[in-house]
């Protein structure tokens, strides 16, 4: 253990946080420019091209459930990529996810669509969507394990960040990659411009591969896996021991519904309710993770100053809050409302709740079990948050004045995550080494401040004579 601790903290090892941070940030920008460019083309082309013997309304409503439906898959993928990740190691599972993922989203700009081959279109699509959810179970918490178990104890947050950085990359890549497809003309639009984003991903995808086959496994993770206390089945041992971390995570996750229904339903009753231009509703979502990208790591930085627990409990309420203005903002139709809104939704405040939770989910676990906890906990809330546009579409319907009660579900849903955040130990202190047992506290302060052990007394000199 010592060894692992030296190397860890040694000059010759002082470069591998960085490697790892940039590895997972890298990696979640093409997991999520992949999984969110298909969170666009429901809300603009889907229900058009999959579904266009529904009337647009019900179109829409399936083209949303199709979204979801990744997000079904994904705790169940948790049980499988978690295992490879406890099992095998933080490297593998992250290089099985990207691959997965770029081959799936490759596939979905190759299908035929509804006019070609009837129902076997939308059939298909469910199919690689179901894919997608199964590569993204494993992400985002094997990127966060990966960078938590190299990182200094005292920046955790800090470089656990860059996974969610990446994300928020993902996101202006994904709608950036729309804007010059969205602005076609619509027969050219629905005909072949939407695949072209999807295609797209086969060249990131490579790059991302390359870049994780070089990163190093994890010293925590090695430690166990050359002692051979790696659980065989990782499974058990978390679900006996640490499920009341895995449902708090899962509860906590439930603030993700203000990213779905940011990036999907408000896309979706802004340009087809409040009929918006299209374009610009696009460039609201680029400003918005832009500020992301800036706010990120400074919260990051502040939760390894003051702790998790107050900045992720201030993100998820007040983001939760100000969908209520962000929603009405389209209502009104104006535009730069719309956007000082969503900056200050998407962009500010809830980044001080996105940018730490890598830090707060993965220190609720030990190393053994870490990235099945994180990624099962995770997945739980996730796919529940993956379904809010749906659900949304189903209670506001074609009503301008339905956002109020879709509105009113989003906080409901941060709320219940704040609470269970707020009954979360807080371990910014805390070094990962105790979070694991293998250092007791009391042990930790002998090494750090040792007793002061006086010298023993020498008899005086005798005097000659």
């Amino acid at each position: 253990m010592d060894d692992a601790m030296h190397q860890r903290e040694s000059g010759g090892r002082t470069k591998t946080p960085v490697k790892a941070a940039i590895a997972s940030w890298v990696g979640s920008v093409v997991e999520y420019y992949d999984f969110f460019i298909y969170g666009t083309a429901a809300a603009l082309v889907f229900g058009k091209v999959f579904f266009p013997e529904s009337d647009p309304a019900t179109g829409t409503l399936l083209s949303f459930a199709t979204y979801g439906v990744g997000y079904v898959a994904r705790p169940v993928g948790s049980l499988f990529m978690g295992h490879i990740g406890d099992r095998y190691g933080r490297k593998r599972v992250l290089l099985l996810t990207v691959s997965l993922m770029g081959l799936a989203t490759f596939l979905v700009g190759c299908l035929p669509t509804y006019d070609d081959i009837g129902v076997w279109a939308p059939v298909l699509l469910v199919t690689l969507r179901l894919l997608q959810g199964l590569s993204a179970s494993g992400e985002q918490a094997g990127a966060n394990t990966l960078s938590l178990e190299h990182a200094p104890d005292r920046r955790r947050a800090f470089f656990t960040s860059f996974t969610l950085s990446g994300t928020q990359a993902g996101l202006v890549v994904g709608t950036a990659v729309w804007l010059p497809f969205g602005a076609m003309p619509e027969d050219q639009l629905l005909s072949w411009g939407w695949r072209v984003p999807f295609w797209l991903s086969a060249v990131v995808v490579a790059v991302s591969i390359l870049i994780r086959r070089r990163i190093e496994e994890t010293p925590a993770f090695e430690e166990y896996r050359t002692s051979g206390e790696t659980a065989s089945a990782p499974l058990g041992p978390l679900l006996r021991n640490h499920w009341p971390d895995v449902l708090r995570v899962a509860l906590a996750a439930l603030a993700s519904t203000v990213s779905t229904i940011f990036a999907v339903w408000a896309l979706s009753f802004a340009t087809d309710t409040a009929e918006l231009d299209k374009t610009t509703m696009l460039w609201v979502s680029i400003a918005a993770n832009l500020t992301a990208l800036a706010t990120i790591p400074l919260w990051a930085t502040l939760a390894d100053r003051i702790g998790r627990k107050p900045l992720f409990i201030f993100g998820a309420l007040g983001s939760g809050a100000l969908m209520f203005a962000y929603l009405a903002s389209i209502e009104n139709g104006s535009y730069p409302l719309i956007f000082l809104a969503g900056m200050l939704m998407s962009g500010v405040v809830y980044s001080a709740m996105n940018g730490i939770q890598p830090a707060l989910y993965g220190e609720m676990f030990p190393t053994t079990v870490r990235l099945s906890g994180m990624a099962i906990g995770t997945q739980i809330g996730y796919a529940l948050g993956g379904f809010a546009p749906t659900v949304a579409q189903w209670i506001a319907g074609d009503d301008r004045g339905g956002w109020v009660p879709v509105a009113g579900l989003v906080f409901a849903a941060t709320l219940i995550a704040a609470i269970a955040a707020a009954t979360a130990r807080e371990t910014y202190r805390t070094p990962l080494e105790e979070i694991d047992g293998r250092r007791p506290r009391d042990e930790e302060r002998i090494v750090r401040e040792p007793r002061f052990i006086p010298e023993p007394r020498r008899p005086p000199a005798r005097s000659g004579g």
